[in-house]
């Protein structure tokens, strides 16, 4: 488990945030631009001295103020991936990976063979760094993080300065690393889009505190998180289960809560677990069972909650089976068809809204 704690006063700025990573995975750091993300994790770094605070991982404690325990920062197996790539301009991709496992403290655990593997290196290491894109330059940066044999990686908006073509490029490596390599990480960014591809945990910040954290499905659903990613992306998060292909559209199912999704992904094995996006304002709510429509998604479920939204619009949450969801209508609807806690209804959603990720 990863356990952190931290006061920091730089000139205005204060810190006071705290978090924990229960399993290996990914938390996410969360929150607007200066919200204190970089500097928590320049804390855990060992890059900034705390004020005050704690850091431990599992039984191994890099930082308390109280104890006087400070371990220096090549000393505490931590793996940082920055904004910029940080490569060493006079090597070869091959030599900036070799030198990160040459000065690596402890046993590889990772060798080079299964880095270059991992993130599809082979056809770059005979290159130079100036020959290499943002995204190439961004994937060697996390094999040489990955070749310091760390038991913590922290990725500080690795992806920022990347355009949305080479974002793209690069997200699937990250989330290889994240289902192949039982390594725990701390993923910095402002991006919902990234957050919601690669964390297990989602940690908000605001103006140098911790706000809120927890599992990432329900902390979709958080007030602050919809505050913070604004209204047209509220919606939940819900992670569910490959059953199979439907034969007559090729879709793949999914079941989640007491229902089944059609998405498009390809071929899946059944069990394979997918996460899946349903914004608030894809869906429909019907108050009977929809037949003769287009919409390929229907999920059963009951409205737990009726609550005010913006634009003259309500969000209703609704219970798919221990899941809740949410749909935006307008208070009209509300009022036409008799919305309220208790009733059972029908979700709706289209197959083209629909943006499933593996998990």
């Amino acid at each position: 488990m990863l356990s952190v704690a931290a006061k920091k006063r730089r000139g205005a700025f204060s810190l006071d945030a705290e978090f924990e990573l229960p399993t290996p995975g990914v938390v996410a750091l969360f929150g607007r631009s200066g919200c204190g993300k970089t500097t928590l994790v320049n804390v855990i770094a060992g890059l900034l001295p705390a004020d005050f605070g704690r850091v431990a991982l599992d039984d191994n404690v890099l930082l308390d103020t109280d104890l006087r325990i400070d371990v220096p920062p090549e000393r505490r197996r931590i793996g940082y991936v920055f904004q910029d790539a940080r490569l060493f301009p006079h090597m070869r991709v091959e030599a900036n990976l070799r030198y990160a496992l040459k000065r690596a403290a402890v046993a590889p655990f990772v060798g080079v063979d299964r880095v270059v593997e991992l993130l599809d290196l082979e056809p770059l290491l005979g290159r130079r760094t100036h020959q290499l894109s943002g995204g190439e330059r961004q994937r060697v940066a996390i094999g040489r993080a990955l070749l310091s044999q760390p038991s913590l990686l922290l990725l500080d908006e690795p992806l920022a300065s990347l355009d949305a073509s080479r974002r793209e490029e690069v997200l699937p490596y990250l989330e290889i690393l994240r289902d192949q390599l039982a390594i725990p990480m701390v993923y910095v960014s402002h991006n919902f889009d990234e957050v919601l591809r690669l964390a297990t945990h989602l940690v908000l910040m605001e103006a140098g505190k911790t706000i809120a954290q927890g599992n990432f499905t329900e902390m979709s659903l958080h007030p602050q998180t919809r505050a913070i990613i604004g209204s047209d992306a509220v919606g939940a998060i819900v992670d569910g289960t490959v059953l199979g292909t439907d034969g007559s559209s090729g879709l793949t199912r999914v079941q989640v809560g007491h229902g089944e999704l059609k998405v498009q992904y390809g071929k899946t094995a059944p069990g394979t677990r997918l996460r899946v996006q349903l914004l608030a304002r894809d869906l429909i709510v019907a108050t009977e069972p929809p037949r003769q429509l287009s919409v390929r998604n229907s999920l059963p479920g009951v409205i737990t909650k009726v609550a005010n939204d913006v634009d003259d619009s309500d969000l209703i949450a609704i219970d798919i089976g221990g899941i809740l969801i949410m749909a935006r209508v307008t208070k009209a609807a509300t009022r036409e068809l008799d919305l309220a806690a208790g009733k059972s209804v029908w979700a709706l959603v289209k197959t083209a809204s629909l943006r499933p990720h593996l998990i």
